[in-house]
């Protein structure tokens, strides 16, 4: 039996690149996005017949359920990979509160809608089924100026670690992805509001490593047919979580750097 791969964010970046991965291993994919246009193009880059495209805004629960059985009709889901966010940094108290709302409502509770949503499909493919989370590098030590993205993704490590517990009687595994800076579209908005700076400016000014997507992609299926909970994804990653576990003064002055450089 051909195994199935939904995966929100498929318009850009790490949806595209996992979309890319699995379909040339044999998975029929799904690609869920509002960005049509995208879908379009990443549904080109695929073999003949190897996927669909379905119109999905995470924040709309109903819109889950119709993208999912749509795609599968069967009912039977191998992974759901909840992958789409959106970025945003800024100081605090800067942040306007409908992009507060926007980063939370679409990283945070975007991904508990995907998990609600995939459950009956994921229960009905195992076991070997997955739930594959993309968090952040961001969720291993609080990130100043992108606190809200941060936190957010610190709660998509929790969810993680909770279902993973929770879903394992069910024989489904529950995983995250940590990457550090991977250069996708989300990079090329300004690093936050008022600043004409985007945040590929600011990593780059900062001295931090980008990390290919396709590498993200190929953490992304070592997660899902692996057993480690939490997958790191790049260099600033894995430097990232051994300084946040044995030197958090280190992180935090790390914090500060990364401020100075956005208030250039």
């Amino acid at each position: 039996m051909t195994k199935a791969i939904f995966i929100t964010g498929g318009a850009s970046g790490i949806g595209r690149a996992v979309a890319i991965l699995f379909a040339a291993k044999g998975w029929r994919v799904g690609l869920g996005d509002v960005n049509e246009a995208g879908m379009a193009e990443t549904l080109a880059l695929l073999p003949a017949d190897a996927g669909s495209t379905h119109r999905l805004d995470v924040r709309d629960p109903a819109a889950w359920t119709e993208a999912l059985s749509a795609f599968a009709p069967d009912g039977r889901i191998d992974v759901l990979l909840n992958n789409a966010g959106v970025a945003s940094g800024g100081p605090l108290v800067e942040v306007p509160q409908d992009e507060i709302d926007r980063v939370i409502d679409i990283n945070f509770k975007g991904v508990l809608n995907g998990a609600r949503a995939a459950y009956p499909f994921l229960k009905s493919a195992a076991p070997g089924s997955c739930l594959l989370n993309t968090a952040s590098a961001a969720a291993l030590y609080g990130t100043a100026g992108v606190a809200v993205y941060s936190a957010t993704k610190f709660a998509v490590r929790a969810l993680t670690e909770a279902l993973d517990s929770e879903w394992e009687a069910d024989s489904i595994r529950v995983r995250s992805l940590m990457p550090s800076f991977i250069d996708t579209p989300l990079l090329a908005s300004p690093s936050h509001a008022g600043s004409t700076r985007t945040k590929r400016d600011v990593v780059m000014a900062a001295g931090l490593e980008f990390t290919p997507v396709e590498q993200a992609a190929e953490a992304a299926w070592t997660a899902v047919h692996g057993e480690r909970l939490h997958t790191l994804v790049g260099k600033t990653a894995r430097k990232l979580a051994f300084v946040a576990k044995w030197a958090p003064s280190l992180a935090r002055q790390r914090g500060k750097k990364l401020m100075a450089e956005r208030s250039e």
